[in-house]
């Protein structure tokens, strides 16, 4: 057994739990800060316009992931139990097969996208005011994304092989790079909202040399192997991961969602307050995914390696932080959203009021969202896949599209804004009575 497997057995369970939670937070904060930085400059350079044109663009950023999740969860869950049953070689066919799906997958539909991008452009909801900015945008996003999911899967795989710190170290030099390149193409070259995507693309792909180290460790796993495609192995790595592709894809119906329909309420005005909304959105999003992103291997782990008290006892450690977080995170917005809406700019009376009353509203949504991702996820890796897609479908789709439709006609934009907090907190409301009628709590928290 590998040293990093006897400490995944005999340390504590908190202790374990915080060597992944930590550097999963800390480097997904930093991805955020890749995403934000970008909000950031292009709404002092460039002004609303263009942020709101970013935003537009950015739903296509969501599907790149939202692939690499679907099969990087996917196989990494199949990987971390296979570890847990101490069977390498059928964990290294996994990770060979995983990158191979998500690589041609992406090439396939950036291709297919970049040939109808202005109509794809319209779709998501661009005006003749930001179309040229969503296309500047989008264009590179299509031509040069495959190297998002192929970082992004990277990251989770070599999280699952017991190197969470390097996972971290590479999203903080991902954000670097892309913090210095978005202020050298934007305020000294002046090229545009294209420069912007450029910087986040060359971030990426340093981020990817620094993921590429591990494969030279003694300790690593990760060994491209020959394997077979089987109807039986793509099926689990698909039904696994589905959860985790349909949540974030649910990102890009939220976001298309709530363009349109603060649109009709608000204008381009209320499209530029959902911009600053997003970003900041954005970053909390992220640290709820690292939540979840921390305890799969885990769980993984420890239902492959049959160690049920362990894995009781994180899914616990973890729904305690996600509330806790949830709840800093409404209190801060709350009180804090005029300093949040002024950190990407200054923008004119309308947007300002708009965009402090989004924080106010929609962070209250932040008390149930942490709960709902760690609960989708321990559904996810547990078996429970059924009950995972049902929070991922409901949570931004089914309820929130609902709510888009209802609310506005009565509320205004308030109404746009409250969408999401009563979706999420209907969600969790859902599982807490599945929980109870499963006995699920009773066994796992």
């Amino acid at each position: 057994m590998k040293e990093m497997d006897t400490r995944m057995e005999t340390d504590s369970v908190l202790k374990v739990f915080l060597r992944y939670l930590i550097p999963s937070l800390v480097g997904m904060l930093l991805m955020s800060v890749n995403i934000v930085m970008d909000g950031i400059f292009v709404g002092h350079r460039l002004g609303g316009v263009a942020l709101a044109g970013i935003n537009i663009a950015v739903p296509v950023f969501s599907i790149f992931t939202a692939i690499s999740l679907w099969i990087g969860i996917g196989g990494a869950t199949q990987f971390s139990f296979a570890l847990g049953e101490k069977d390498v070689p059928a964990a290294q066919r996994i990770f060979t097969r995983s990158i191979i799906m998500v690589f041609v997958i992406t090439i396939t539909l950036a291709a297919i996208a970049f040939v109808f991008r202005v109509p794809l452009a319209n779709v998501l909801g661009a005006n003749p005011e930001t179309l040229p900015y969503v296309m500047d945008y989008m264009t590179i996003l299509l031509m040069f994304g495959f190297a998002f999911t192929i970082e992004n899967i990277l990251s989770i795989f070599v999280r699952n092989d017991g190197d969470p710190n390097l996972a971290m170290v590479a999203l903080i030099v991902t954000a670097v790079v892309n913090i210095i390149l978005n202020y050298c193409f934007l305020f000294i070259l002046n090229w545009g909202v294209s420069g912007s995507a450029a910087a986040t693309i060359i971030a990426v792909v340093v981020g990817i040399g620094v993921l590429s180290t591990h494969f030279f460790k003694k300790t690593s796993r990760l060994k491209f192997v020959k394997f077979r495609f089987t109807k039986k192995a793509v099926g689990q790595t698909f039904s696994i991961g589905l959860p985790s592709f349909l949540s974030e894809f649910g990102l890009s119906v939220f976001t298309m969602g709530y363009n349109i329909a603060i649109a009709a309420v608000a204008g381009t005005a209320g499209v530029a307050a959902f911009s600053v909304l997003n970003y900041t959105h954005s970053v909390i999003l992220m640290l709820f995914l690292g939540m979840s992103s921390a305890i799969q291997p885990l769980i993984s782990y420890y239902r492959g390696a049959k160690l049920q008290d362990r894995e009781q006892a994180t899914i616990r450690l973890a729904i305690i932080t996600a509330i806790g977080t949830g709840l800093v995170f409404f209190v801060g917005g709350f009180f804090g959203a005029g300093h949040i809406v002024a950190m990407f700019g200054t923008f004119d009376a309308d947007i300002v009021n708009l965009a402090t009353t989004a924080v106010r509203i929609f962070f209250a949504g932040y008390l149930f969202m942490g709960f709902n991702f760690v609960m989708m996820t321990y559904f996810q890796t547990t078996g429970r896949v059924g009950m995972a897609i049902w929070i991922t479908v409901a949570r931004e789709m089914l309820f929130m599209v609902a709510f888009l439709i209802i609310l506005p006609p009565f509320f205004g934009a308030e109404g746009v804004w409250a969408s999401i907090p009563v979706s999420e907190a209907i969600v969790a409301l859902s599982i807490v009575i599945y929980a109870r009628r499963k006995h699920i709590f009773s066994k796992a928290v």
